[in-house]
């Protein structure tokens, strides 16, 4: 059971980096329109979040829905982490205080949910 957990926490760092991907591509100059969306950076982020999506579907078929979407929100702290790694954007005050309150709202749901405990 904890791997379909595992698989959403992998999901949500894929779709992080899918994320930087679609960042990167659009810091860059491109010679036309089409080439803005059709490069190799957008490719590839939206192949990720195909695999991501067919992934979700596979997990969220052995662990409840609400809890899946509840993991998935640590995608805003891959995100913010990619950010500062890829890009060295700071993550200011503001941004640590939400990230907290993610990381916390997660903490408090899993742990009251008894998805965890029972092995449903």
């Amino acid at each position: 059971m904890i791997k379909f957990y595992l698989l959403v926490v992998f999901n949500a760092f894929a779709s992080a980096v899918s994320q930087i991907l679609l960042n990167v591509s659009a810091r860059k100059a491109h010679r036309g329109k089409l080439y803005e969306y059709l490069n190799p950076w957008v490719i590839a982020s939206y192949g990720i979040l195909f695999c991501v999506l067919a992934l979700n579907v596979f997990a969220e078929r052995y662990i409840p829905l609400k809890v899946a979407h509840a993991i998935a929100a640590v995608t805003y702290l891959f995100v913010a982490l990619l950010s500062r790694l890829v890009f060295k954007e700071k993550i200011t005050r503001r941004k640590a205080l939400g990230l907290l309150l993610i990381i916390g709202g997660i903490a408090v749901f899993m742990l009251e949910s008894p998805y965890l405990v029972s092995g449903e």
